[in-house]
């Protein structure tokens, strides 16, 4: 009976993430859907400002600057980077990409200040910027937070706009794609997009009914008024995953949209596990609000949700088995979709288990990181911090 009982517990769970989680599985939210190829752009374009943070980005800034500056826009558009103590020539690397694309005239590079107490150096990095395009001539309607590993197909900011502008929302939020290439990453990267969806359903993000929030960091274009009326970026310079926190912040101000596009691109690779690893502990326990007992309950779903369904399909007999089985199809059903925008076969999802253990071990690493006085390592420092949960599900 305890079999059964076991096996039908994933099988229900799994009934409900196929049916009553947003359909976060079939990956359908797409800015081609917010703003069709052909939608006929605002008549008057609103002013624009990319801010990038950048630390140590040398190996990548260049391409991703340069993206921002070709960008195919009919409205004022500068772009400012904030060069937040990086000991690689991040800065020059852009001021040179920006000098031969003939755009230097666009380009703003301010050099970031001391991290203050209270801050996290992402969103320090950001304010720095904010404080720049907020002097500058129009004032920006619009801003642009991009990571500076991001790179963008040349009418990506125009069809970003008009979707924006067409929905009235105050914040439309991009998942890049990742990176694909290596072992690590065919094996864990879209297992990331995966549970950040089921985390976060896009559709349940977009819908004004619900409380869910989120955004994706590498993306944000925030309408600066919303922003500023939300109490700005001081209302969440805790925040380490900062992302989600103003999803939060600016869903209570009006209408938003997260959505994917193979138009937005992640210029960082990630070619061994470890690199992936440090990307995932870095802010893992951060998301589960700092509390041992979410970490405990995350721990048990885990179990139930992914490793109970390839075990009862493989050792338990009758009802059992069958619950198993069926468990398991479901799983490898939900996963295909995201395995196909990643060009990855269907079957990898029966390594789903196994990839799920490993996120788990992350996780858990991540607890014990932030226990040890360690949490939120990123480029050198160390700041996580408990903080009021910003984000939710």
């Amino acid at each position: 009976m305890m079999a059964v009982a076991l096996a039908g517990l994933s099988l229900a769970v799994w009934c409900y993430l196929m049916i009553g989680r947003g359909g976060f599985w079939l990956s359908r939210e797409r800015l081609s859907e917010l703003a069709p190829d052909g939608m006929p752009g605002p008549s008057v374009w609103p002013s624009v400002v990319a801010i990038v943070p950048a630390r140590d980005e040398a190996e990548s800034v260049a391409a991703s600057i340069g993206s921002l500056l070709l960008q195919d826009y009919g409205g004022a558009f500068r772009v400012v980077l904030v060069d937040d103590g990086s000991q690689d020539g991040t800065a020059e690397a852009a001021r040179r990409q920006a000098e031969a694309l003939g755009r230097a005239d666009r380009l703003d590079i301010v050099r970031g200040s001391d991290l203050p107490a209270g801050w996290t150096g992402k969103l320090w990095a950001m304010k720095q910027g904010l404080d720049c395009a907020e002097r500058q001539v129009p004032i920006p309607e619009l801003v642009l937070f991009s990571d500076a590993d991001i790179s963008y197909t040349p009418h990506l900011l125009a069809n970003l706009v008009t979707g924006t502008e067409r929905n009235g929302l105050v914040l439309a939020s991009i998942m890049a794609k990742l990176n694909c290439q290596s072992a690590a990453e065919r094996w864990l990267v879209p297992a990331f997009i995966f549970f950040f969806q089921k985390l976060y359903p896009f559709d349940w993000v977009s819908d004004p009914r619900r409380r869910t929030a989120a955004a994706a960091g590498g993306c944000m274009l925030i309408r600066r008024e919303a922003l500023v009326a939300a109490g700005g970026l001081s209302a969440i310079q805790t925040a380490l995953i900062d992302d989600c926190a103003m999803g939060a912040l600016l869903k209570a101000r009006g209408p938003v949209w997260l959505g994917l596009s193979q138009r937005v691109q992640s210029l960082r690779p990630y070619p061994r596990y470890r690199d992936i690893r440090r990307m995932i502990v870095r802010s893992a326990y951060a998301e589960l609000r700092y509390r041992p007992d979410i970490l405990a309950g995350t721990a048990l779903g885990m179990v139930v949700t992914y490793f109970v369904p390839p075990i009862a399909a493989l050792t338990f007999n009758g009802l059992a088995g069958l619950f198993g089985i069926v468990s398991l199809g479901l799983m490898v059903a939900a996963y295909a979709p995201t395995l196909r925008s990643y060009n990855l076969p269907w079957w990898r999802g029966f390594g789903l288990p196994v990839v799920a253990l490993v996120y788990m071990a992350f996780t858990l690493e991540s607890a014990w990181a932030h226990a040890r006085g360690r949490g939120g390592l990123w480029k050198g420092r160390y700041q996580a911090a408990p903080t009021t949960p910003t984000s939710r599900a």
